[in-house]
């Protein structure tokens, strides 16, 4: 019995390991510098930077559009490693969610005071 114990535990702390050692890779291929694709019109190109930091916590800094993260949050889950946060204009809150796809970022952001939602693309 005690060898069966000790047998589920190694495998239980194996698998934790691997799942770590897969969840890092991942945040820290969404963290950094990003431009950030807001063109509505191909004949006039429109990109913002975006920094995201990726804290350990589960918390995010950094900046999108040229305004700091005032909040956010992280996190690797069903194979993906999303965040979402918000800025602000000085008028009214920006909320914006985004998830790492192979190598870039799709993503989108709410402004409920400018009535608008908008889906965007981001590359290193």
């Amino acid at each position: 019995m005690r060898a069966l114990a000790a047998m589920i535990l190694v495998f239980g702390l194996s698998a934790c390991a691997a799942q770590a050692q897969t969840a890092a890779p991942a945040a820290e291929s969404l963290d950094g510098a990003w431009t950030v694709d807001l063109t509505t019109d191909p004949a006039e190109p429109y990109t913002k930077p975006m920094v995201l930091t990726l804290n350990a916590d589960g918390s995010v800094n950094g900046s999108f559009y040229e305004s700091d993260i005032e909040t956010g949050r992280w996190k690797t889950d069903r194979g993906r490693t999303c965040v979402s946060f918000r800025t602000s204009d000085g008028v009214g809150p920006y909320h914006t969610a985004a998830c790492l796809v192979g190598d870039h970022v799709e993503g989108q952001t709410w402004a409920e005071h400018r009535n608008f939602l908008f889906n965007w693309n981001a590359a290193r």
